[in-house]
């Protein structure tokens, strides 16, 4: 931060003492970082994009997962690129409800996707709870993927 204070009051003493010179070294920095922001904008808007289009399913499934993981996960990559790497929180509703009945803590587990989805594949895996509400049981509840950030090949 003190260097940013130093950069910007040493931007304004060149802009008083050399104005046409600073103003014209100002506008090309203004155009590159405005062409920087649009590519990122745009990059930001296609991952927002390709995420809306995988179809992730939480189900609370005893009978098929090992007794630790009961949370059965599939993923659905309907994009036409490869899922690289994806991470989510895991949200508990009750059903009707729009409060998450899943404690965010620092020991909650962290979820990951595959390694690389390639276009038009499924992924099945299962995994943990996240610590629940006292007075919640897992099989009463609706779990929903929250907060997905991915990234994609190509």
């Amino acid at each position: 931060m003190f260097i940013g204070v130093i950069l910007i009051f040493t931007w304004l003493i060149l802009l008083l003492r050399y104005p046409a010179k600073a103003l014209s070294v100002s506008l090309a920095a203004a155009v590159g970082l405005g062409i920087v922001a649009s590519f990122v904008i745009w990059q930001d808007s296609r991952d927002t994009q390709r995420l809306s289009r995988l179809q992730l399913r939480l189900d609370y499934a005893p009978q098929q997962c090992p007794a630790g993981r009961p949370l059965l996960v599939l993923i659905d990559n309907g994009n036409n690129v490869p899922l690289s790497e994806l991470r989510w929180q895991v949200a508990a509703y009750a059903p009707g409800d729009t409060v998450n009945l899943a404690e965010d803590t620092y020991t909650a587990p962290r979820y990951r996707g595959p390694g690389e989805l390639l276009p038009g594949s499924q992924w099945q895996d299962c995994l943990p709870l996240p610590p629940l509400r006292a007075g919640y049981r897992p099989q009463t509840l609706e779990f929903r993927a929250e907060h997905l950030q991915g990234s994609f090949s190509g």
